[in-house]
Formats: C-alpha cells, structure tokens, sequence
C-alpha cells in the first residue's frame, strides 16, 4: 500500500514537471526567445579582424625661402666671395754675391762711432732747411741679425703717413732701394737689409736722411773711421 503511494507520488511529481516544462516552452516561443538566444551566440564571437596595413611614412621635403628684412628687400641678394686684400709687399733682391762674412765683424769704439756722427751732423748743416733731416747711427742689430731700422718718433708723426707705407731710399749714386715702413712701429722693415747689405754698413756708421719726397729719402752714408766717405752730394 505504501509503494503504490510513492509511485503515484512520483508520477504526480514527473507529471507536474513536464508540464512546466512545456509550459515555459511555451513561454518562450511566444516570447520568441530562442531566436533571439541563438542571435546572440552568432554575434558573441568576434569575427578576426583583418591585419592592419600600415603605410610607411614619407618626409615631404620643402623648400623654404628665406625671409629678408622689408629694407633689404628689393635688393639684390648677396654673393661673398673671397677678397684678397692688397699687402704692401717690395721684390725680393738677391745679395748673395755681396754676402758678408759676419764671424770676423768689428764692433766701433766709442771714439770712432761719435767722430762718424760729428761728420754726419756737419754734413745735415751743410744740407740745409729745406728738406726735413735726421742722423742715425747704425748699431749691430741695423746691419746684422734682425735687420730692423727704428727710426725717431716724433719726426714719424710729423711728416710720415699714418699707415704702412713704402719708402724709397736713394743712395749718394741714385739707386733706389723700396723699403716696408710700419707705421705702428715707426720703423724700417722689409727691404732695409737689402739696402744695409747692398751699401756693407756697419757698427758706428753714420747715416743721415733726407725727406725729398713725402715716400723717399735721399740717404748719406758717414763710414766709421774713414772720413772721406759722406762728401757727394
């Protein structure tokens, strides 16, 4: 009696349960819900996407022109090029064959160097006014070594140009001897070892220039112990 109970119990129970389910089938379909369960699995897996192609990059050149200011505008754009600037430079003479031997030089006493500077000044009076003057007397580093004649200060800023310059030294024969002044050191440079060497000047000559142009002088040359040299004129 109690088996038969269960088994009617549990038919009952398989009963109720498949109709509920038939019920929410029902449910369902007049919902229209498998459609739309089905819809979203479809949509639900990405589809792959294909691989992205990247172009490659590509600088784009461009010319840019160079803004002028508005007063240079209309003018002709400038062209540099080198300049070359002019230096005041003489020919180079060759002395070879007057070459001295300057191991065996002698150097003049006090006694001989100012009887070479006595005759020099007698000789400046005797020139006259007329032409600025001035007496040099020659030491070792005039006539050997550096070859560098300094001359007076105060007669370069008188009558010498204010920029180098080439100076023409005329001997007691007339030849002419181009020379370098630099005005910034109020001396002699290039071309005065030609004229030194050319005229074998040595220590306590005496030598006396004359301005007769405004880029020449007229030099006299008073030789240290030999008193008849300086009288040419």
């Amino acid at each position: 009696m109690g088996k038969m109970v269960m088994a009617k119990s549990k038919l009952s129970y398989e009963e109720s349960r498949r109709q509920r389910l038939e019920e929410n089938k029902k449910r369902m379909e007049a919902l229209n819900l498998p459609q739309l369960a089905q819809a979203l699995k479809t949509t639900s897996s990405p589809k792959p996407s294909p691989m992205k192609r990247t172009k490659p990059r590509t600088v784009e050149k461009q010319m840019v022109v160079v803004r002028r200011s508005s007063r240079v505008a209309n003018l002709p754009t400038p062209v540099y090029k080198e300049v070359v600037v002019d230096r005041v430079m003489i020919p180079r003479k060759s002395y070879s064959s007057r070459h001295r031997d300057l191991s065996n030089r002698v150097y003049a006493s006090d006694e001989a160097r100012a009887e070479a500077m006595e005759r020099a000044e007698n000789l400046e009076s005797g020139l006259g006014s007329d032409h600025p003057i001035f007496v040099k007397t020659m030491l070792p580093s005039h006539v050997s070594g550096g070859f560098w004649l300094g001359l007076q200060v105060q007669f370069c800023k008188e009558h010498f140009p204010k920029g180098d310059e080439v100076m023409t030294l005329i001997d007691e024969d007339g030849d002419e001897y181009p020379t370098i002044y630099l005005a910034r050191k109020t001396g002699l440079s290039g071309g005065w070892k030609g004229f030194a060497v050319a005229h074998d000047l040595v220590d306590g000559d005496a030598l006396v220039f004359q301005l007769i142009r405004r880029t020449a002088f007229k030099v006299y040359i008073l030789r240290v112990g030999r008193p008849e040299d300086g009288n040419k004129l």
